[in-house]
Order: structure tokens, then C-alpha cells, then sequence
């Protein structure tokens, strides 16, 4: 791997906003795919983190691209946590981050798509700092994302960290090289979750009302923005968002999650996502391989 640059050579948030901060940090192959642009601390424990989000995404603007996504906060906020482990926690390059929960909640009439990439500052503060073997292994998050003075989203990540090594023998062999994804079976129309390119819909066409398959394509660029031997959590989460979607008809649109993560979802297995509403317009997704669930997501919506 190359030489990462120090750390004083890093953006900070006072200076202009030019390049972003090494995609090693934030687990990313892209730079494309890397949001954040720089970082300091505020106080004990509490960093602002600032990320510029692109005017237009594959994913993570509306199709319209009038709105950004809630998955763009959910991707923005995993970045800045993954950045503060490395950089303010010691936590080495090579371990690997673990998911357990999250809450992201936002306020989509503070979303819009303007003139200029919008400049989201995010507000984190870390607590409930776990050790193992004197190194940082879990922590928990809250973040609060401003746009101009704005809030426009809050957040709570519980995320913790392991070894290669240890992750190695966790997963029992399994490599992106030894597991071999099931091919995808063709998919819901586009229009019905949301979306303008086919390979971007993640649920096949239904056996039965309220359950799909996840369809898994790991060439895709930004799920798969490297090689992975399960299913990314974010494919979950998009597989949440485009189940509620279907459910309601296209008539509400996503602007919240609740998301627990029980186990990996596995590449060489079917994933079943299944999408119960409720009265209140949140809709629990569920998300089971053969009888074991993987993930538990309660979606809000909006009406659109």
C-alpha cells in the first residue's frame, strides 16, 4: 500500500475545500466515491467533519436529481465515523468495521439539489469508547449534518472493529475470491422504487405481495466500490428504501431509517426482503436468509 500523506497534511475545515481526504481512510477504492474533505476537533470527544455531496449520483440523488438521498447522509456519516477511528483513535488501516446499528433521520425539504455541490458539516460526538487488547474496538456515535446553519439530518452509528486476522477466522475462509455471488433474477421495473437504470434496482420481481429477493450485482460500482465476501450493508439499506417504495406505489419517499444488523448476509445464499406497513407510514423491512434474519430496518416516509 502507499505511503499515506501525514496528518498535518490533511484538509482542514478552515481551509478552502480542494481534495478529499484519503479514500484509505474511509474504505473506499473510489475517490469518486469519497465525501469527505476534512476534519478537526471541537472538544472531548467531538470533531466537525466536512464533506461536499456531488449535484448529481448513480445513487444518492433522486433520479430527478432535485433531492439528495437519506442513504447519502447514511454513507457520509459511516465515512466520518470510519475517518475519526483511524485518525483520532488509533484504530489501524487494516481493520475491518462492523456495523451493528444505526439511526439516521432527516428533513427532506432541507435536501435540495442546488446551483453548487452542497458543503454538509457534520457534528460528531463519540462515546461509550470500548478497548480491546489496548486498542479502540467499538464505539458509539451521534452526529447532527448542517447545510448553511441548516440542520438537515441527526444520526446514532454503533460500530465496532476487528483484525484481519481475527476477521479471517470469523468468516471461516470466505473470500471475495472463494464466493461467488448467485446471479441476480430480473428485477422490478425501474419507475416502481424510484430509479432510472435498471442494474440499480436491488429487488427482483416479487413471488408474492410484500417479498423479493435481493438482487446482488457485485460489479456494481458503488455497493461493490471494492471487493467484499457478503452483502454490503448499504445494499441492505437501499433494499429497505426501494421496499417501501414499492409498497406504497411510488407515492412517499424514504426519510428515515432504524437499522439493526444481526449477522453477515452471505453472497452464495438468497437474501429475502420482506416489507410489513404500518399505519403510520414507517414500514419494517426484514431481511432473512433461510431462517435466520440478517437485518431488521424500520423505514419512515414522506408523502411525495
Amino acid at each position: 500500500m502507499p505511503e499515506l500523506p501525514q496528518l498535518a497534511d490533511f484538509p482542514k475545515v478552515s481551509e478552502a475545500l480542494t481534495a478529499t481526504v484519503p479514500r484509505q481512510l474511509v474504505h473506499r477504492a473510489a475517490v469518486a466515491e469519497t465525501l469527505l474533505t476534512g476534519w478537526h476537533r471541537i472538544g472531548t470527544d467531538r470533531f466537525r467533519v466536512v464533506a461536499q455531496w456531488p449535484r448529481a449520483h448513480q445513487l444518492h440523488v433522486s433520479s430527478d436529481r432535485t433531492a439528495y438521498e437519506p442513504l447519502l447522509v447514511t454513507e457520509t456519516v459511516r465515512q466520518a465515523g470510519t475517518l475519526l477511528a483511524h485518525t483520532e483513535y488509533d484504530v489501524p488501516l487494516g481493520h475491518r468495521f462492523v456495523l451493528q446499528e444505526l439511526r439516521v433521520s432527516t428533513r427532506p425539504e432541507h435536501l435540495a439539489v442546488g446551483s453548487l455541490p452542497a458543503e454538509p458539516a457534520i457534528d460528531v460526538e463519540i462515546f461509550d469508547v470500548r478497548h480491546r487488547a489496548g486498542r479502540v474496538a467499538a464505539f458509539n456515535l451521534t452526529a447532527a449534518v448542517t447545510i448553511e446553519d441548516t440542520q438537515v439530518a441527526s444520526a446514532y452509528f454503533a460500530a465496532s472493529w476487528t483484525s484481519e486476522s481475527v476477521y479471517r477466522r470469523l468468516r471461516g475462509g470466505r473470500t471475495p475470491a472463494t464466493v461467488t455471488a448467485l446471479a441476480p433474477r430480473p428485477g422490478l421495473p425501474p419507475a416502481v422504487v424510484d430509479r432510472t437504470v435498471p442494474a440499480d434496482v436491488v429487488l427482483a420481481r416479487p413471488e408474492r405481495p410484500g417479498r423479493w429477493q435481493l438482487r446482488v450485482d457485485t460489479a456494481h460500482p458503488v455497493f461493490f466500490d471494492h471487493p467484499l465476501d457478503h452483502v454490503p450493508g448499504m445494499l441492505l439499506l437501499e433494499a429497505a428504501g426501494q421496499a417501501a417504495r414499492a409498497v406504497f406505489g411510488g407515492r412517499c419517499v424514504p426519510v428515515s431509517f432504524h437499522a439493526t444488523f444481526d449477522r453477515y448476509a452471505e453472497l452464495d445464499r438468497p437474501t429475502w426482503i420482506e416489507a410489513d406497513p404500518g399505519p403510520d407510514g414507517r414500514i419494517q423491512v426484514l431481511g432473512v436468509q433461510g431462517d435466520s434474519a440478517v437485518f431488521e430496518c424500520r423505514v419512515g416516509t414522506a408523502a411525495r
